[in-house]
């Protein structure tokens, strides 16, 4: 293969993985890795520093929309990203002792995590009138816009949120993902904001807790430029597209696909660390 194809293949790939990523929440590291691991044969390690990189690229793409429209929560998101910055140091400190095969497999496993989690209807927050001493004291509680008017939520279980989004970054750090759907568990499900605030929210927050691992991945020598560029190139047009997109379409159905093709590769990267392919 060409260099100038596998850049294409590169681009186009990260494209679509910002692109999707945008639309589910969960960033384009779940696309970017099993791609250029199983796909184009990269070294892991290569393939998880292009992801880091790509990572920060996606929040910027889609971060700045949602925020302009007033759906992102930034107290939430500025609060919760102490402890997902914490987390995704010591992430990616621990990537150094751990075999890449025993990588792979637990990668797979949280893909396999991600894809149920996409497809599992979430209740609605709408109608919250409790809220937490924490979230008053933090001034957490906040409105999104809907077709219908503003609406308003109250935030709840500040502290099982925090030590939630800790652990994520701990998988962020560790595996080079965005740990989406851990960060939407955490505020949809224990905090209990709306999905559509939750999501959002998440976008914002992946890139800081993403640029506190990359210092590492850069300092390793695990960020090779040859790679990450055309990635994080392709993944910051896919997400700003993505973005865009989320406003004013149902995602439902792309979502039932994308958890179809995020269930394959998992399996996929579960048998290559199984039989020391990765």
């Amino acid at each position: 293969m060409s260099l100038m194809l596998f850049t294409l293949i590169m681009l186009v790939g990260a494209f679509l993985a910002g692109l999707v990523g945008s639309l589910t929440g969960l960033g384009g590291g779940v696309i970017i890795i099993p791609l250029l691991t199983l796909g184009l044969g990269v070294d892991i390690k290569y393939a998880m520093g292009a992801s880091i990189v790509s990572i920060i690229a996606t929040s910027s793409g889609s971060a700045a929309a949602y925020v302009k429209e007033g759906i992102t929560n930034i107290r939430v998101g500025m609060f919760l990203e102490i402890a997902t910055t914490i987390g995704a140091i010591i992430g990616a400190t621990l990537l150094a002792y751990i075999n890449t095969s025993y990588i792979a497999i637990f990668f797979g496993c949280i893909l396999i995590f991600s894809a149920i989690m996409m497809v599992v209807k979430k209740k609605s927050r709408e109608n919250n009138d409790d809220t937490s001493k924490l979230a008053n004291i933090f001034k957490l509680n906040g409105s999104y816009p809907t077709p219908e008017g503003v609406k308003e939520y109250k935030v709840h279980r500040v502290v099982g949120g925090f030590f939630m989004m800790m652990f994520a970054g701990v998988l962020s750090g560790l595996l080079a993902i965005g740990s989406g759907a851990l960060k939407v568990i955490a505020m949809d499900n224990i905090m209990r904001l709306p999905f559509k605030v939750s999501t959002t929210t998440s976008n914002f927050m992946i890139g800081v807790t993403a640029a506190a691992s990359a210092i590492i991945y850069l300092y390793r020598g695990q960020i090779e430029p040859g790679i990450a560029m055309p990635v994080c190139l392709g993944v910051l047009l896919g997400a700003t597209l993505g973005a865009k997109l989320l406003l004013r379409t149902k995602t439902d159905k792309l979502k039932i696909v994308f958890a179809v093709v995020i269930a394959f590769l998992a399996v996929q990267m579960i048998y290559n660390g199984i039989v020391g392919n990765i």
